[in-house]
């Protein structure tokens, strides 16, 4: 199957060799950065000549003949590369988040109206919902053991890899949206996804106490007088063995975006709310993710990173502890970026239905630009 590509990066090179390894083929790469990735390319071993490069997205769509095309530019082009996609009716694999703005939202929308058969042609990048963590923990909700769910409350609790918020191009809210569309959009989809109802109302709060200055803006690390004593400095953050974003720009300086710490109240139709937070400065074994489920007969938690689900039966002297076997995992994302190929190579041969459709992705992303939204105003959202 041949796949091509609008927008080669770092994530979808990475999904690009998991289609690989399912017998599919990259022909066609649409890029501004051509001859950078064809240096790329040809320094891994690859056939550089088989693949054919453009600049012009529609140019590449209306030349090739695609069984599938991956959609990786920045954010804020992922709903027009993807509508001009969706138009043409082939199979997408869109990542997140699927629009940075409400025109992009309503823009995208109006599309999948247009063409519904897309909604389960398409595969939105939420792989969270696809690991064995969601699976188990939606297989004993959806089983009743727990009576239904009247309370959830989820955590995420970002490590050191989170300093590329603030030291690489995503500190640029304009380009991305902001964190609430960066990391909650996961948390938010993986919820609904094991709740399977609606949220329609959302409250949140942010705070930027830590990665924020008056160091002047565009600032490198490498320039700065205090690059030997700060603690964010590359060659500090290495010796601590943790991750430093090689694009180093400075933390604390007027144009660093993002927020540090934010959290958010959803309330859902059937009346019952559920609390997220989700911070940026847990660094090491401070790291969590993952959510507790409360029923009025059970309840059931997981956290990623300790690679576990505990369920706990109210009514009755037992606990239940799942834990998983990471040995025979491939991909990222615990697996869940494996799950999503198979199910988009699957899709490409007519054999499936997307498991994380279009729908979800436009549903998550309303509810983060409303959680920004929110943010800003004080004010209580309608989803």
């Amino acid at each position: 199957m041949n796949i091509g590509v609008v927008g080669y990066g770092g994530r979808i090179k990475g999904i690009v060799s998991l289609l690989e390894k399912y017998g599919c083929e990259m022909t066609a790469i649409t890029d501004i950065r051509n001859d950078e990735i064809k240096t790329e390319i040809a320094a891994e071993g690859k056939n550089v000549d088989k693949i054919h490069f453009y600049s012009d997205p529609e140019k590449m769509l209306s030349s090739e003949k695609f069984d599938g095309v991956c959609i990786g530019t920045r954010c804020s082009l992922h709903t027009r590369m993807g509508t001009l996609v969706i138009q043409r009716k082939i199979p997408l694999f869109l990542e997140k988040p699927v629009a940075t703005t409400f025109e992009d939202l309503e823009n995208l929308t109006n599309a999948m109206k247009k063409n519904p058969d897309m909604e389960d042609m398409t595969v939105v990048s939420f792989p969270l919902r696809l690991t064995q963590h969601v699976k188990c923990v939606k297989e004993i909700i959806d089983s009743g053991k727990l009576g239904r769910i009247e309370h959830v409350q989820a955590i995420n609790n970002v490590p050191g890899y989170a300093r590329g918020y603030y030291h690489g191009w995503y500190r640029d809210e304009k380009e991305t949206g902001g964190l609430w569309l960066q990391k909650a959009t996961h948390d938010f989809d993986y919820i609904n996804h094991i709740l399977g109802i609606k949220p329609v109302k959302i409250f949140t709060l942010s705070s930027k106490q830590i990665f924020k200055g008056d160091k002047p803006a565009g600032l490198l690390c490498e320039k700065c007088e205090e690059r030997e004593t700060c603690p964010e400095s590359p060659a500090n953050v290495t010796s601590h063995g943790e991750y430093a974003e090689p694009c180093s720009y400075c933390c604390y300086a007027v144009d660093t975006g993002n927020h540090d710490s934010g959290s958010a109240l959803i309330l859902y139709e059937t009346g019952m709310h559920v609390v997220y937070s989700q911070d940026f400065i847990s660094r090491k074994g401070a790291a969590k993710r993952g959510a507790i489920f409360t029923g009025y007969d059970g309840t059931v938690e997981f956290d990623w990173y300790k690679n576990n689900v505990k369920v706990y039966m109210h009514n009755e002297n037992r606990q239940e502890i799942y834990e998983f076997d990471n040995s025979g995992i491939h991909g990222g994302h615990g697996g869940g970026d494996t799950a999503l190929v198979k199910n988009f190579v699957n899709i490409m041969r007519g054999k499936e239905k997307s498991a994380s459709p279009l729908s979800a992705g436009i549903l998550s992303a309303r509810m983060c630009l409303q959680a920004q939204r929110s943010s800003e105003t004080g004010l209580l959202k309608d989803i």
